[in-house]
């Protein structure tokens, strides 16, 4: 009979942003919680890269739908706002296409359709309001049914709003491409590549994603917002909020594998050898990982594996310490290819870096159009461009580095902005180090790729084969990013207390009867 400490006790493998969130969800209901982690530090994907005395984000750079944290501090009898400063954007990004073609997108969506007229014409202007009316439509089509659901599915969909179901779903629009869809709203290409590159928020193309996704849209409108202190200090306030609500957390601790008795999850065996005995385990970590063996074979079916050719976009980073100069750059600045197809058939057909990448900056010393730079001129910067999955076969040299390099940098002095970078104050991250970060992935950094219609019902829910197991993290529902991985961990733990009561009532006749 396993012992009273171990029948009250969730592991939760991993301290990613999914993880603490259950966390937080399961420490707040009085569980023993214990987090294990192999990294030094909270945060999963949201890393940090430490460049002399900078300490650059180098993972999520935008943070959206605060609601999902607020909610979850609040229920644990927190407040979010005391232990995470946030700072709103008016401008959500910069788009530039050359030297002259620049476009900001505002918080304000009247702001918006004002530079959309000035930029592509009144015609466009007016459909960009539709754009954002039926955005946000889908978006609260979604919410509840699917985005809050801990197992979605298509007909659940259907009937979530009463006999109107169908016709709901409908105005989501899963069986049309996004890129398709845009058509309907926007003749201008340039505006067609600005809001296809929504589908890369779920590291997908535009080609193939279904036109659902425009819900990003919504979620940039209700608001943007700069982190104090970083992306990570998000990561350390989880933590902290753990901790103080009881979760023990060990860093630098790796899982070896998950133990299974009686046919359920049992625990956890470290790298060091020591035993961790529970009730219930989470696995914050990309699903690929179960079904490649690197946490054991007895829960190696728990989880389907996903096929390469499944798999989302990876990328190319420069995270750097540099002077800039030529092009205004604001927090989020976008500077696009000239052959946006040719840039997701390169990646998804090819498996190649793009000829001609589309290249994201954050400068994070800049908000809106002020600069906070220090006497030396230099700013903090991440550059960032798409890449296949292929880091698992796939060395990335320091030719092939400097290849890539090349293509963005050219792209950057395209449209007109400089940059006097520094090897030594430059560290880039290929696919293969994003392998290497989160095996099992090919450095793929969304889990499955969003493509075609089915592709959101076919990411893996909470619950595995293997009772007592669950799943969080942005490869499982309801999908990538910040708060979408605080859903999926809020999913994890709602999942688990339910099995929980569902095994308490089952227990409560055999108890009465030996009483």
């Amino acid at each position: 009979m396993r012992d009273l400490t171990a029948r009250n006790r969730v592991v939760i493998v991993g301290a990613g942003v999914a993880g603490l969130t259950s966390a937080i969800a399961l420490a707040a209901r009085g569980l023993d919680v214990t987090v294990v982690e192999r990294a030094a530090a909270p945060g999963g994907k949201i890393r940090e890269v430490g460049i002399g005395a900078a300490r650059i984000d180098s993972g999520p750079t935008v943070f959206t739908m605060r609601w999902v944290f607020e909610e979850l501090f609040a229920n644990a009898g927190l407040n979010f706002s005391d232990h995470v400063r946030l700072r709103p954007l008016s401008v959500l990004a910069r788009h530039a296409w050359d030297d002259r073609a620049r476009l900001d997108l505002f918080a304000d969506e009247a702001r918006s359709v004002d530079a959309i007229g000035a930029f592509a014409g009144a015609a466009e202007a007016q459909r960009y309001k539709q754009f954002c009316a039926d955005s946000r439509r889908i978006y609260q089509i979604l919410e509840k049914p699917f985005l809050r659901a801990t197992a979605p599915s298509l007909p659940g969909l259907a009937t979530a709003n009463g006999l109107g179901g169908l016709l709901e779903l409908r105005k989501i629009r899963p069986f049309t491409k996004m890129w398709t869809a845009l058509g309907d709203y926007f003749k201008d290409p340039r505006l067609r590549q600005l809001f296809g590159r929504y589908a890369t928020y779920c590291g997908s193309s535009p080609f193939e994603a279904p036109a659902t996704l425009m819900l990003v849209a919504h979620v940039e409108q209700q608001g943007v917002w700069i982190i104090e202190g970083g992306m990570h200090a998000l990561a350390r306030a989880l933590a902290d909020c753990a901790s103080k609500l009881g979760t023990s957390i060990h860093y630098e601790q790796e899982v070896r594998e998950i133990m299974v008795s009686g046919g359920r999850a049992a625990g956890v065996i470290l790298a060091n050898g020591d035993r961790i005995e529970a009730s219930s385990v989470i696995v914050n970590a990309d699903v690929g990982a179960l079904p490649a063996g690197l946490f054991g074979q007895l829960v190696q079916r728990a989880a389907a594996p996903i096929a390469p050719k499944l798999r989302s976009l990876s990328a190319m980073t420069w995270s750097m310490v540099a002077k800039t100069g030529g092009f205004p750059l604001s927090r989020h600045s976008v500077f696009f290819s000239r052959d946006y197809a040719r840039e997701f058939t390169d990646i998804f057909e090819r498996g190649e870096v793009p000829a001609e990448p589309t290249v994201y900056v954050c400068g994070q010393d800049r908000i809106d159009d002020t600069a906070m730079l220090g006497d030396s001129g230099e700013e903090e910067l991440l550059v960032l461009v798409n890449a296949p999955p292929i880091g698992d076969r796939k060395r990335f040299d320091q030719d092939e580095i400097a290849r890539v390099t090349e293509r963005t940098f050219a792209v950057l002095e395209r449209c007109g902005l400089r940059m006097e970078a520094q090897p030594d104050k430059t560290q880039v991250t290929t696919p293969e180090d994003f392998n290497r970060l989160f095996p099992a992935t090919g450095g793929a950094l969304y889990g499955r790729a969003s493509h075609g219609w089915s592709a959101s019902f076919e990411r893996p829910g909470a619950r595995t084969k293997v009772p007592g197991l669950y799943l969080a993290g942005g490869s499982t529902h309801p999908g990538p990013g910040v708060p979408m991985a605080g859903l999926s961990g809020r999913a994890a733990a709602t999942s688990l207390l339910a099995d929980l009561d569902a095994e308490a009532q089952r227990l409560k006749p055999a108890a009465s009867k030996t009483t």
